[in-house]
């Protein structure tokens, strides 16, 4: 009897030895640090902002963030590869539109743009027309009026073709009435330069531009639905007469693997961060716009998203 016992107690032993470990709250995740990939080099926007949001992450968190850096293909290297890091929210990536959903319709980038798992998007940087200081073009009105006098005259410098630039550009060119061209560039730094330097007459940009470059281009408008806090004298296109807002919204996505309470709880860390004062200032400081995309929102989100840029694709040619 006492032999069975002992077996019996023995099996039991083993088999809540064999059972996992009860999974950890989510409420107190993380207990550790996180791991943050930009998927583009260091000292761009997406960069600046995730800097940003280092700063303040262990006040929200109590624990610290690491950001690394995964460039390549416009970001579609680290996003083909994000499904296969494990999903156990340790791990997160940052997200660019509209990047994710024109590269897969521009051809094979290794996913699909229903493939990724965004879960907040953070802010944008909103779109804004620039000349040089010294410029005969005062206003947006002025370069409008030389635009359809002049059809495809006026050039605009921009990062990169068929992105939020080249999109702005072209809805712009719509809404106005008129035809210009757009010169692309490999990143924000060398389509200012092409500005600066006259390689063009104007500049369709991120509003952060005008942080860095300050007193030598005069910003004509910005695509906010609101004047900037770091620019107030620069009106809107919506106040000009022209129905447009946007840019390049940048968010942090995960691995299609990770639980939906985490998603949610990822989502929540990054709203907690963009409420911090510290972070507020900075950001707003640096012209760019605060959003909170939150997870529960996401599809609706980029539902609307995906129809807006499949429009502007057509207008760009993409896809065709």
């Amino acid at each position: 009897m006492n032999i069975k016992l002992t077996l019996v107690a023995g099996t039991a032993l083993a088999l809540l030895t064999a059972l996992p470990a009860p999974a950890q709250p989510v409420e107190e995740f993380p207990t550790k640090p996180m791991t943050y990939i930009i998927p583009f080099n260091a000292g761009g926007e997406s960069d600046v902002s995730a800097r940003y949001q280092q700063s303040v992450w262990k006040d929200v968190t109590e624990q610290d963030v690491v950001i690394q850096y995964q460039p390549g293909a416009g970001g579609a290297q680290a996003w083909s590869q994000l499904n296969q890091i494990e999903g156990d929210g340790y791990t997160i990536m940052g997200i660019n539109l509209p990047h994710t959903v024109l590269q897969p319709m521009e051809g094979s980038v290794g996913y699909a743009t229903d493939e990724l798992t965004p879960v907040h998007y953070f802010h944008y940087t909103p779109n804004a027309i620039f000349v040089q200081k010294d410029s005969e073009f005062k206003t947006l009105e002025q370069l409008v009026a030389y635009a359809k006098e002049n059809p495809g005259m006026v050039t605009f410098a921009g990062s990169g073709a068929n992105s939020a630039n080249n999109l702005g550009q072209a809805k712009f060119d719509k809404l106005a009435g008129i035809t210009t061209t757009y010169v692309p560039f490999s990143g924000t730094g060398p389509s200012m330069t092409a500005i600066l330097g006259g390689q063009t007459i104007a500049g369709f940009n991120y509003v952060t531009s005008g942080v860095n470059v300050g007193e030598d281009l005069r910003m004509l408008a910005v695509a906010s639905d609101e004047r900037l806090p770091a620019f107030p004298d620069v009106p809107t296109f919506k106040e000009l007469g022209y129905d447009m807002a946007g840019g390049a919204y940048r968010g942090v996505a995960v691995p299609d693997s990770t639980p939906e309470e985490l998603r949610q709880r990822i989502s929540d860390i990054v709203q907690q961060i963009n409420e911090h004062p510290d972070f507020k200032k900075k950001m707003e400081d640096g012209g760019f716009v605060l959003t909170d995309i939150t997870y529960d929102k996401m599809d609706a989100f980029m539902e609307e998203m995906k129809a807006e840029y499949a429009a502007g694709a057509e207008a760009l040619g993409i896809g065709k």
